[in-house]
């Protein structure tokens, strides 16, 4: 692991709390996941140190930044699945409902340029939900004004949350890349109401992150696969979002692919991939994006990165007798490497 300094060496009670602003995009739990209260001297608080992890990836250093983690009632969020058996799934590997999902943001230094993979959260989910991004990109050394380019998988809030405070932009010179689909869905004048269901909130949430951007005229449309920022492509994914975009990057023989929400619960929609979740605007299409891309990603055994998988969300996916497994990427700690 690297130790990210400066410009030279680089660095979301129950379902809701629904939040008015954001409905259904995370659910969140006020009660104890652990469950029973315990005497406050015994009590374990979670704690993360660092909450980032540099590694290498041919030429390139690539930092996973922890944006925190959210908890999600997966017995409400969870579609075409009986709770026995999503509480089956998650039995199985020890876990039970709410689940915590982490937002994962992904830092890549090229030599000359500090790229971005979506930003988190930021203010939108309210304080200890998430929003850590901005302080750990700061104590990496890293300067908002050195960002370049910003790959955005999809306009939902937990991916785009980062680019504002308090209105502006966080990010002044940063170009950002996105699914033109998506612009189209979510900025739309005509949508900010809602669509077949599909609550305001998402649509007023991707006004507010980014406007800014569209008034400095850093808005990069993606439209089909293409080749951007040298070593890196973009191709579209379709499903959860209208314009959900997978980005490959390779280097050196090697690669990863940030796969955003393709993915938000491990245990349940890896063994069972036609299982989707509230967020996802079209339910059957996402289902058979994930199934697709997962066998392609299987058979080609590419490293994959995912905002949501438990943190840092970087290993592979295998084919199993029934749908897929993650396996995590070897952990390194030392110098060296």
């Amino acid at each position: 692991m690297s130790n990210v300094q400066g410009r030279k060496r680089m660095g979301f009670k129950k379902t809701v709390l629904a939040i008015g602003l954001l409905l259904q995009c995370l659910a969140y739990a006020n009660t104890s996941v652990a469950g029973a209260e315990l005497p406050t001297a015994s009590v374990a608080k979670y704690h993360a140190e660092t909450g980032y992890y540099t590694f290498k990836l041919g030429t390139y250093e690539i930092t996973v930044i922890s944006d925190g983690t959210v908890p999600q009632d997966l017995h409400v969020l969870l579609k075409g699945a009986p709770q026995q058996t999503v509480d089956g799934l998650l039995n199985q590997v020890h876990l039970h409902n709410p689940v915590e999902a982490s937002i994962n943001v992904f830092l890549i230094n090229t030599g000359n340029k500090l790229i971005l993979v979506d930003t988190g959260a930021g203010d939108f989910f309210g304080k200890g939900f998430g929003g850590k991004f901005s302080e750990r990109l700061n104590k990496l050394g890293v300067k908002l004004e050195d960002i370049s380019d910003i790959l955005i998988t999809h306009i939902h809030t937990d991916h785009t949350g980062g680019l504002v405070h308090e209105g502006k932009a966080v990010f002044p010179n940063a170009n950002i890349y996105v699914g033109k689909a998506d612009i189209d869905f979510f900025l739309d004048a005509k949508n900010q109401n809602g669509v077949n269901g599909y609550d305001k909130a998402y649509f007023q949430q991707a006004q507010t992150a980014m406007q800014p951007y569209v008034a400095l005229d850093h808005v990069k449309p993606l439209g089909g696969e293409q080749k951007i920022l040298a070593d890196f492509t973009a191709y579209p994914t379709p499903g959860h979002t209208p314009g959900h975009y997978y980005y490959r990057l390779e280097s050196q023989g090697q690669s990863i692919t940030f796969i955003g929400d393709s993915v938000h619960v491990e245990a349940v929609q890896f063994p069972h991939p036609d299982i989707t979740i509230t967020y996802d605007v079209d339910q059957p299409r996402a289902a058979k994006q994930r199934q697709a891309q997962f066998a392609q990603l299987a058979e080609s055994s590419a490293m994959i990165a995912a905002p949501h998988l438990p943190y840092p969300g970087i290993g592979y996916i295998n084919t199993q007798k029934s749908g897929f497994t993650f396996v995590r990427a070897e952990y390194h700690d030392r110098q060296g490497l």
